[in-house]
């Protein structure tokens, strides 16, 4: 989800993770200033997320007091040989999609936190702010939270394990205080990491400011090889595409 400019932490129990049901999976979670993750896993790993996020974020805020455009740009940022792999991962998500840099900034942590954690557990979830990185053994379906739109948390994605790790990430115009230049209550993107799914739920939630052009908006996202499919709400309108499977939740 792209910010334009540093936000102060915001460790408010978001009403979505109150419908969480991880199964026989142990969930915990870990808040390290603007970050706050809901973590599932074979065990209680905290200390071990603990020390994944204190890493990323120190070479992320190093990075960005060298080189303070690298936050607030809004278009590709250069690529950097010398640069963190954070950075560079990114950087790369970012550009796909051209988006400034911290467009793909929730759904990176999201990637490297749940790639770290899979040398503990064989399953995990990691969900940063609505950004989510995905790895089970059993079929999972994600609700879609889409603020006061009547299709808010009424419709699942169900993700199927062979198509694991997947990103599942969602960017809002009416939730939350990421910055979104669209009208969508919800821009959902399956993707084939988090990092890229979150470039690309920003462009598209960017791109969408009237109802009637969502199609055509959709095109720009679909063509790239890295996403799987998605979903847009706006109100009572909705659109799907790609290799997705809805279900409806009670």
């Amino acid at each position: 989800m792209q910010q334009a400019e540093p936000t102060k932490p915001a460790h408010k129990d978001q009403p979505y993770r109150r419908r969480v049901q991880s199964g026989n999976l142990v969930s915990f979670r870990v808040l390290i200033k603007e970050t706050d993750l809901m973590v599932s896993a074979a065990g209680d790993l905290s200390a071990h997320t603990r020390d994944m996020v204190h890493t990323l974020r120190r070479q992320l805020e190093d990075y960005i007091r060298s080189n303070p455009g690298f936050q607030t740009s809004l278009l590709p940022y250069p690529e950097d040989p010398f640069a963190p792999q954070i950075v560079k991962e990114m950087i790369s998500a970012a550009r796909m999609f051209n988006v400034g840099p911290m467009a793909a900034v929730a759904g990176t942590i999201a990637d490297f936190v749940g790639k770290g954690l899979l040398n503990y557990t064989d399953e995990v979830i990691v969900e940063n702010g609505g950004d989510i990185f995905l790895k089970t053994s059993v079929p999972t379906t994600v609700s879609v939270y889409a603020g006061d739109s009547p299709l808010s948390n009424k419709l699942g994605l169900i993700t199927d394990p062979i198509q694991m790790p997947l990103g599942i990430c969602t960017s809002s115009a009416t939730v939350g205080h990421s910055l979104s230049l669209g009208i969508a209550d919800a821009v959902c993107v399956v993707a084939r990491s988090a990092s890229v799914a979150d470039a690309a739920a920003t462009a598209l939630g960017n791109r969408i400011r009237n109802r009637g052009a969502l199609k055509v908006e959709i095109e720009a996202v679909r063509k790239s090889e890295a996403i799987k499919g998605g979903m847009v709400i706006t109100g009572k309108t909705m659109a799907t595409w790609g290799e997705i499977e809805l279900t409806g939740i009670g």
